[in-house]
């Protein structure tokens, strides 16, 4: 039986003065290790407070989490060691170069020297970087700029890596090479990916398990199959909207039924 590398406990994230805000809403999942696990969910879900909350950026209302055995509220170190994270809104530091951004990231995480710049070398090769290293980030495009955060994201070699909308601002090209890479880190590096996106090709292409968020809770969890045996649907699209409330043609047209009446 494959071990759960991460599991989540009646976790919650309230805001506002009366916490009625619910962010995340009493969440228990457990993904396993190896795995690639998919998030799907509207924007405003709760997909990347899960994140965070997962990557100890920000402390949970009540419950918890572990992440490889370490408690999210009492290990924020140990579990930052073995985690990757790509960040929906990352901050990156334009005044560097490329090389210079890695290294500081490597840095960060106590990467040996001598380990260090071979992985710098074999990153910036395989985002096709190699021209560009020396470059300040400030003169990068915004598809460029993924780039190297998604290798400052690897840059320690860690177990579980995050994915918080992997594709963004990338050309087709791009999203093909990252897609591919995501591949391999699973199926070939072994390691666990959790990625989270809107985006559904994304997550029906590479997810090996699918959980559906909606307004904090998970409302869907299971491989593809499962989810479309679940809902009697014939697509993972149809699925998603009679799980999360899509809206129905006759609202789509209602506004023009209404502009119609004004002018006749």
């Amino acid at each position: 039986m494959a071990k759960v590398i991460i599991k989540t406990k009646d976790l919650s994230k309230y805001y506002g003065s009366k916490n009625e805000i619910k962010a995340i809403d009493n969440l228990d999942l457990e993904v396993f290790e190896g795995e690639t696990f998919g998030l799907l969910g509207p924007n405003g879900a709760g997909k990347t407070t899960l994140v965070r909350l997962l990557n100890c950026i920000i402390r949970p209302s009540k419950g918890t989490a572990f992440v490889n055995g370490h408690e999210i509220v009492k290990d924020d170190i140990e579990i930052k060691k073995i985690t990757g994270l790509l960040a929906e809104s990352p901050g990156l530091y334009e005044k560097l170069s490329a090389d210079e951004f890695l290294n500081f990231m490597g840095a960060l995480y106590d990467v040996p020297s001598d380990t260090l710049q071979n992985r710098i070398d074999n990153l910036i090769k395989i985002f096709g970087l190699q021209s560009r290293r020396d470059y300040l980030l400030e003169g990068f495009s915004r598809g460029m700029k993924q780039k190297v955060l998604i290798a400052a994201a690897l840059i320690h070699d860690p177990s579980i890596v995050f994915f918080d909308e992997p594709t963004s601002a990338l050309d087709p090209r791009a999203a093909l090479m990252v897609k591919d890479l995501i591949k391999d880190l699973a199926e070939k590096a072994g390691r666990t990916i959790f990625i989270c996106s809107h985006i559904l090709p994304i997550i029906e292409e590479l997810c090996d398990r699918i959980g559906i968020i909606h307004q904090g809770k998970l409302i869907a969890l299971g491989t593809l199959e499962e989810i479309l045996s679940s809902t009697g649907k014939n697509s993972l699209e149809e699925a998603f909207i009679s799980l999360t409330g899509g809206i129905e043609e006759r609202e789509l047209l209602a506004w023009r039924e209404h502009r119609g009446a004004q002018i006749g």
